[in-house]
């Protein structure tokens, strides 16, 4: 596996395995991997003749008073685990390359930025958005792979990559969770161990309203008042959003369908946890 920095080198050694006729399967992450990271590179493995994991701590997505300084950073260990699944190439660029001096371009999507993540995040998937896109510009790639615990960010990339016609498949892959259902993320290493098997309210929610969906409740108020009832009950628990939406829209729902969505978002402690799951599916 090849360590690279520079962006034009980056660059140009795609243009030519696209020229040889080399099929570029690539993972933009932010690091910190976990196996969450680890299935789509072994999806990509599969997939895909070279294999290309992206590195890099995007300051722009990151608000005011957010972790960017305190996101957990560890090259020489994600290098180790990305070498222990067949990756070819690690894009680790430095941000005064990817954002220099006098850098004034952006991507906006409108519409699905307005609510959830984005409307408790002013700004963040305008740097998710513009970040991914220079990222698939410069490593060219024929398949990129995304978590769906991001269920949002997905959304967003995949309506910007159709409306720029840009060249590239977008694949979401499954939730990847602990043993105890707590959906793998980089931000649990910031969780106390009370804090820790608070989190796990995460995942009960998204049981119990399945469990409801299944037993013919179709009231949305009814489910997410039984949600909020559940989380209130954690000491160090508080929402940042919960609702239940239409999977392609984004837009809530009065009542489940076999479109619904319970997105959510929760603080515990200080630690911002996202998750989500199909009701009816």
């Amino acid at each position: 596996m090849e360590i690279i920095t520079d962006i034009k080198r980056m660059q140009r050694l795609c243009s030519d395995l696209r020229r040889e006729g080399k099929r570029i399967a690539f993972v933009p992450t932010m690091g910190y991997l976990h196996e969450g990271h680890l299935s789509l590179l072994r999806e990509g493995r599969e997939r895909g003749d070279v294999l290309v994991l992206s590195i890099f701590v995007n300051p722009t997505q990151f608000g005011q008073g957010e972790d960017f300084e305190a996101y957990p950073r560890d090259l020489s260990r994600d290098a180790e685990m990305a070498r222990s699944v067949g990756t070819d190439l690690l894009f680790a660029p430095e941000a005064r390359g990817m954002y220099p001096a006098g850098y004034a371009t952006y991507v906006d999507v409108e519409g699905l930025t307005d609510t959830l993540c984005g409307r408790s995040r002013p700004g963040h998937f305008r740097g998710v958005t513009t970040v991914v896109a220079k990222l698939f510009g410069i490593v060219q790639p024929h398949e990129a792979f995304f978590g769906r615990k991001d269920f949002q960010q997905l959304a967003v990339i995949r309506r910007m990559t159709a409306d720029l016609n840009l060249a590239v498949e977008v694949v979401g892959m499954p939730i990847v969770r602990e043993a105890d259902g707590l959906a793998m993320s980089s931000r649990n290493v910031y969780l106390s161990a009370e804090e820790r098997k608070q989190a796990l309210v995460l995942s009960r929610e998204i049981a119990l309203a399945q469990q409801m969906a299944r037993d013919g409740v179709r009231d949305v108020g009814e489910i997410l008042a039984a949600l909020r009832l559940m989380i209130e009950k954690q000491n160090d628990a508080r929402i940042d959003y919960l609702q239940i939406c239409h999977q392609l829209t984004l837009q809530e729902q009065d009542r489940v369908d076999s479109d619904s969505v319970l997105l959510m978002a929760v603080f515990v402690g200080k630690t911002r946890l996202i998750d989500n799951g199909f009701l009816l599916q």
